[in-house]
């Protein structure tokens, strides 16, 4: 059998008109006891969807658990990139439990939630199997997430990925909302959060850029 190749992405890309993006209890009292993942790395992980999902136009949902009584205000990393988000606080450890939110994703009526948020075997399974079992397509961002130690955020994600939900990172849910560095609209904005918050690639943006006006995808 002959299979001809198209020019074309698959259609389980991310796009960034096709989801929701739900940010979950990133906050202090949950952050304290995460263990799995360093707490600036997270920050910055955090930082990076933020940014991204603001700066492409995402639909966002932003939702806490007891921040006045008990876990606090969310990261400014996360706050900063929605000043105008009106966040969603909760009882419910499971947020798809939560009419609030419940409300505001049917608002949206997008088919695929992006996940990310503290803590992974708990506020991010919760919410993943339940959209699952609905019908919708989900994807986790495994390092915007985190839990009280490196077993339990694994074996949360292992749990999550057995049921069918897509696994990625923040880096690679930067790259893929951007995906061609030809569109130009979104080339400053993505190569700018790289560069703050890519770690060593974003190190490396910056080195061409001074040195050599080098700039991705030779723009």
């Amino acid at each position: 059998m002959t299979i001809t190749a198209t020019a074309a992405p698959a259609k389980s890309l991310l796009t960034p008109g096709d989801h929701t993006l739900i940010l979950i209890d990133h906050q202090s009292q949950m952050a304290f006891a995460t263990k799995s993942i360093d707490t600036v790395a997270l920050r910055t992980n955090a930082a990076m969807v933020a940014q991204a999902a603001a700066g492409f136009g995402v639909s966002t949902i932003v939702t806490t658990v007891a921040e006045k009584s008990f876990s606090g205000p969310v990261f400014d990393e996360v706050s900063s990139a929605f000043p105008d988000a009106q966040v969603i606080d909760r009882t419910t450890m499971n947020c798809w439990e939560d009419q609030n939110v419940i409300d505001r994703v049917n608002a949206i009526g997008k088919p695929r939630i992006v996940l990310g948020g503290l803590w992974t075997s708990v506020c991010i399974v919760g919410p993943a199997l339940s959209a699952l079992e609905q019908g919708y397509t989900v994807y986790v961002i495994a390092d915007a997430c985190g839990d009280v130690s490196g077993e339990a955020h694994d074996r949360a994600m292992d749990r999550m990925v057995q049921a069918g939900a897509v696994p990625m990172t923040s880096l690679q849910y930067l790259l893929e909302l951007q995906r061609d560095w030809a569109r130009g609209e979104t080339y400053a904005l993505t190569t700018g959060i790289a560069a703050k918050l890519g770690g060593a690639y974003g190190l490396g943006i910056i080195y061409a850029g001074a040195m050599f006006g080098a700039k991705e995808g030779g723009h």
